[in-house]
């Protein structure tokens, strides 16, 4: 019986998958956690399968969450269920050391196929993320401006291009208006642009926003 625990912020996510797993007869949904401290706190205090995990949560929000369930239990299988489309972080989770990547607009024949292949430490990828990760991997010219950017930056680089303030990024990510603006001057500058309008056409020119 594969055991798997839920991270994700909204409540009717979280109850929607369980209702989906628990007709699946080797699955079982027996864990869920509201946000990343909570879920670090539910593997350190038992043993799990698998974590679904969503990208975008308060506090501490998916990818340093990953990160930190890398290090503390690298064997764990994570499976990141996002709403955000393959283009905008697939291939970061899986260098993150994700077994996987999906949206949530994912039928759950394909949710619970993923599930079953990561439990067994392999990795689930989709068609269109092999071939993405084929092109990653052999051509070795010079990275875009945006893979030059950290996990954070490039995260206020997408809501940005989304057309949100320094403000609303500060909310969403809960944190300082003065850290986001930092943020923004360092993408500025590593990506040699003046604006946020710059910012905006080249997230629209290479795809980034889906």
């Amino acid at each position: 019986m594969v055991k798997i625990i839920i991270a994700d912020d909204h409540a009717i996510v979280r109850e929607g998958l369980k209702q989906i797993l628990t007709k699946v007869q080797d699955l079982t949904a027996v864990g869920e956690a509201a946000n990343g401290n909570e879920l670090l706190e539910k593997v350190r205090a038992s043993n799990w399968d698998v974590v679904l995990l969503d990208l975008n949560m308060p506090g501490l929000n998916g990818l340093d969450t990953l990160k930190q369930l890398r290090s503390e239990r690298p064997g764990l299988r994570v499976l990141v269920l996002s709403m955000y489309p393959e283009e905008q972080y697939a291939l970061r989770v899986l260098k993150a050391g994700a077994s996987g990547y999906l949206t949530k607009e994912t039928a759950p024949e394909q949710l619970v196929d993923a599930i079953r292949t990561v439990s067994t430490g392999r990795k689930y990828i989709s068609a269109s993320l092999a071939e993405r990760l084929a092109f990653e991997f052999e051509i070795d010219f010079e990275k875009p401006p945006h893979g030059k950017l950290s996990d954070r930056e490039y995260q206020v680089l997408l809501l940005i291009a989304s057309g949100q303030s320094v403000k609303e990024i500060a909310a969403a990510l809960a944190l300082s208006v003065k850290s986001i603006s930092t943020y923004r001057t360092r993408l500025l500058q590593k990506m040699n642009m003046k604006n946020n309008a710059d910012l905006i056409h080249y997230a629209i020119e290479n795809h980034l926003l889906g």
